[in-house]
């Protein structure tokens, strides 16, 4: 399968099937990440493990996907999750995975698509105009470069795009879908007031888990997450 955004651009994927093909779970990845990121690669395999057929994506201008990385932010690639669910075929129930600003694309994505049936976000972002100023507001956009790495230059579009956004929350009270939030306490990139806040705004089915001593990528803690997701899944999911 082939898959291109609404600007023609390839997004980079990779499925991994199950016996099952009444469900799906597609995981999206955080700002500088793709689909091959320890996190996103680790849960996939204990979810396919489980019986979850799951799609990874690397959103444009990341990884292997087309497209400037430049071009790069949260409003493309929720057109972007569009675009992936146009393609999948048949009447599937669908969950999204989104990892930190994976998270914030996930919540603006399912406030616009009811296909989205169950949302997971792990360390995900809320407060998009605080993350900007926090992480580089010490850069200037077009000339700087997002944590000292030349490989991930810091867009003009990208600092307008989560400041004009500003957080999820509005758009996350449209949500009913049923939303689990994973952080980690020990989390220094996207607060773990975010979780807090985004749980005190939804109005549907919600849980929400802190792990202990679990940093922003999870890193040593993919079991522990795995073990909060794939409940969830199995009770909302299907």
């Amino acid at each position: 399968m082939e898959i291109r955004n609404r600007l023609g651009e390839k997004i980079d994927h990779a499925f991994h099937e199950t016996g099952r093909d009444d469900v799906l779970v597609v995981l999206g990845h955080g700002v500088t990440g793709d689909k091959d990121r320890d996190l996103i690669v680790e849960l996939t395999d204990r979810l396919v493990a489980a019986g979850w057929p799951c799609l990874r994506i690397s959103y444009s201008g990341c990884g292997a996907s087309e497209g400037s990385f430049e071009e790069m932010c949260i409003s493309k690639e929720v057109d972007d999750l569009h675009a992936v669910l146009d393609q999948v075929k048949g009447s599937k129930s669908i969950a999204y995975i989104g990892h930190s600003m994976g998270g914030a694309v996930g919540a603006l994505a399912a406030a616009k698509d009811d296909r989205i049936k169950v949302l997971v976000s792990l360390a995900g972002m809320v407060h998009t105009k605080t993350f900007c100023e926090t992480e580089f507001g010490d850069q200037v956009p077009g000339e700087g470069c997002m944590w000292e790495d030349e490989t991930h230059p810091l867009s003009q579009r990208y600092v307008d795009d989560l400041t004009q956004i500003g957080n999820t929350l509005t758009a996350a009270r449209d949500v009913r879908s049923p939303w689990l939030l994973i952080h980690g306490d020990q989390d220094d990139v996207v607060l773990p007031k975010d979780s807090e806040d985004l749980y005190l705004t939804l109005r549907g089915k919600k849980e929400h888990v802190v792990l202990d001593g679990a940093d922003h990528c999870f890193e040593g803690d993919y079991d522990r997450v795995a073990q909060a997701v794939i409940p969830w899944l199995e009770k909302h999911l299907k």
